[in-house]
């Protein structure tokens, strides 16, 4: 008898646009209830994920998501909250040095988030510029974990080659890494292409974990649809370069999700859950939150896994890279 296939990997929430005026616009007047109501429509709908960082918000506003993921938290429940994993990344700033170099950011995120925080994660590898920082925080981060402070480690933007060092370096004192997040998405294949780092995540048992699996909104659009209104500021110049170039892509997911929830959305979402990853949309909308928990309903196809994977393996339109994406 054949085994049954794994579960597909469930949906988190990206909190990155909570205080971003930058990219997203955010208006703490005019977004705060909205924003709310999108928390505690993802908790209605069984989101238990959710991902924030110390450098989300725009200026004055840095640190807004976690603050406001906090107070949405905090208003929940305890039998709620209980059920919640808040994960939160620290920058590797450049003064930000040694072994507690994260003392104090660590100290300051678990208070915006009002003591909500259940996964730390370094946001970044410093591997391609400044090699000797990095392994001291993660000494330190593997010191909250040991130290009961938070429950489980977490990284953010490296390769299977950095990837294989750090967690054997930490598998020494004992310390095991609960996930990597990396862009991943239809415009962002590198991490499930052959020898990418998601073959190293199966192997290590290491969640992996796609940020930005829309594309900033770009696998959300209809194709050839001219009337659609660009969005504003960086977002804009990147539909405008990408956007042309998208029409066979799009068009095949229209057909793939033509009579099933969720839309376009649900369809890159589910091309990554497919491919063993939890994608962490952006979610700012109970709209948003409803597509979003659709594509819980339904999956791909191998038929269709495939002829999406011919379309976004071949050579065509990329997101930017991460520049701090470590090999």
């Amino acid at each position: 008898m054949a085994s049954a296939a794994p579960p597909l990997p469930p949906i988190g929430v990206g909190t990155w646009a909570w205080g971003n005026q930058f990219l997203w616009g955010y208006d703490p007047a005019r977004d705060d209830a909205e924003l709310e109501a999108c928390f505690r429509r993802c908790i209605d709908l069984g989101f238990r994920f959710f991902d924030t960082a110390d450098s989300y918000g725009t200026g004055r506003l840095n640190g807004r998501s976690e603050t406001l993921l906090g107070r949405f938290a905090m208003a929940l429940p305890e039998a709620e909250r209980r059920q919640l994993c808040i994960a939160t990344k620290l920058a590797p700033f450049p003064w930000r040095l040694g072994r507690r170099g994260f003392e104090r950011a660590f100290a300051a995120s678990r208070a915006r988030l009002q003591g909500q925080l259940q996964r730390v994660q370094l946001h970044w590898s410093t591997a391609r510029y400044a090699p000797w920082q990095e392994g001291p925080l993660l000494q330190g981060l593997a010191d909250l974990v040991q130290s009961g402070a938070v429950a489980s480690l977490g990284l953010s933007n490296m390769g299977p080659r950095r990837l294989r060092e750090v967690a054997g370096g930490l598998a020494e004192r004992g310390v095991s890494i609960a996930s990597l997040q990396v862009q991943l998405s239809l415009l962002a294949p590198e991490a499930v292409a052959p020898g990418g780092v998601a073959e190293v995540c199966r192997e290590l048992g290491i969640e992996l974990i796609a940020y930005s699996p829309l594309a900033l909104g770009l696998l959300t659009r209809q194709p050839v649809d001219a009337a659609q209104p660009t969005p504003q500021g960086p977002r804009g110049a990147l539909f405008r370069r990408l956007g042309p170039r998208l029409t066979p892509l799009l068009e095949t997911m229209e057909a793939i999700g033509a009579g099933r929830p969720g839309g376009l959305a649900a369809v890159a979402l589910n091309w990554c859950r497919a491919h063993g990853a939890m994608p962490i949309p952006g979610l700012r909308r109970c709209a948003q939150v409803d597509a979003a928990a659709a594509a819980r309903s339904w999956s791909l196809s191998p038929g269709e896994r495939a002829a999406l994977d011919a379309l976004a393996l071949a050579e065509g339109p990329r997101m930017p890279a991460n520049p701090f994406q470590s090999a």
